[in-house]
């Protein structure tokens, strides 16, 4: 089924909508938390339930390899797997070619498993063929991604691989048995090449997918580089499609590419730093680590008694972060999605209520 973008409010560039699917809608600019292997780290489907997520992430590369495809569509799908009956993204393997440097070929990438050391090849093919095992509600095309800064040629391949993926990805997901179930997003590459951002916007745009998705970005660039690469891709988006800008989730990123129009993100950012001690909060990050909050009475927002963890003080949680307390990096992997759900909330009030600039402000005041 062909997702599209219904909108209900704009600011300038930035835009407040809903995304239809074959499953039913989801509001956006949307934060989806990232459970890599069917969960998010510490935390349950009640848990994500509780919190109010919309969509969560999925990770083909790790489940194929465990449980494996097969052993998900036996136990009913990712949703029924997981008991989470709200939208599933799955990414295709794609950044994995960038974090795992495999062996890549113009046919597709051969990784050694970070399980058991086994070889493993995963074509365009495969990956729409898993995906369609593992039942995600949106599926992701191959795609090449790059790490930056990297030569001018290694860019141009990645873009020229990733056309020609995504167009064997499209044809197989077409003649596929869940073309009026999910849908696919095909990935634009280029790096911080504005001609290349645009040449590839163009092609990915002429296969046709169901929403589109900024790769290759937050990957070691400079923000001034970003976001002019950001703006060659949106201004030649589609307006009644979907566009999910991969693997950002810091605030002042969020809003900047709120601003150039997009509505969907995903990032491990939030989930990273609970695990080390970090606090998303109104007034930035909390390290609780630090010696200075050994003694402290106040909890980790003063004046949200709504936040998860607003019962216990920063120096109860510390001390469980300094014995090494498992509940430590739950409730604080609670609380920083709860935080960054709030705020992705609260930005699409501001988009709605007129106020977008204003809040774009005051992010950029307390975060940059």
């Amino acid at each position: 089924m062909r997702a599209s973008f219904v909108p209900e409010g704009t600011s300038g560039g930035a835009r407040a909508g809903t995304v239809h699917t074959a499953r039913g809608t989801f509001t956006t600019p949307c934060f989806m938390p990232v459970g890599t292997r069917a969960a998010v780290k510490h935390l349950s489907s009640a848990d994500l339930e509780a919190l109010g997520a919309q969509v969560v992430l999925a990770n083909t590369y790790h489940l194929m390899l465990r449980p494996g495809a097969d052993t998900v569509a036996a136990l009913g799908g990712l949703h029924a797997m997981a008991d989470w009956s709200g939208h599933l993204l799955t990414d295709s393997g794609g950044y994995q070619i960038f974090s795992l440097e495999p062996k890549v070929d113009d046919d597709g990438a051969t990784f050694k498993s970070v399980y058991d050391g086994g070889s493993h090849r995963l074509t365009p093919e495969d990956a729409v063929r898993i995906q369609a095992r593992l039942g995600a509600d949106i599926q992701m095309a191959l795609d090449v991604c790059p790490p930056l800064p990297a030569p001018e040629r290694v860019i141009e391949v990645a873009v020229d691989r990733t056309t020609a993926w995504a167009d064997r990805a499209r044809r197989t997901f077409l003649d596929g048995p869940t073309v009026d179930r999910q849908a696919q997003f095909g990935i634009v590459q280029g790096g911080v090449d504005l001609d290349l951002r645009r040449r590839s916007t163009d092609e990915i745009l002429a296969i046709g997918f169901d929403g589109y998705a900024i790769g290759g970005l937050s990957v070691g660039e400079e923000r001034g580089d970003m976001e002019p690469a950001l703006l060659a891709v949106t201004e030649r988006l589609p307006a009644d499609q979907p566009r999910y800008f991969m693997g950002l989730g810091d605030p002042v990123g969020i809003v900047e590419a709120v601003a150039a129009g997009v509505d969907m993100f995903d990032c491990v950012l939030p989930t990273r730093l609970a695990r080390h001690g970090t606090l998303l909060t109104s007034a930035g990050r909390v390290n609780l680590t630090r010696a200075e909050f050994a003694e402290s009475t106040e909890p980790i927002e003063p004046d949200r008694p709504d936040s998860p963890v607003a019962r216990w003080s920063k120096g109860y949680l510390r001390h469980l972060l300094q014995v090494g307390e498992p509940t430590a990096p739950r409730l604080l992997t609670l609380h920083n999605l709860w935080w960054l759900l709030g705020f992705v909330s609260d930005l699409r009030r501001s988009i709605l209520d007129g106020d977008f600039d204003l809040f774009r402000a005051d992010v950029h005041a307390t975060w940059a």
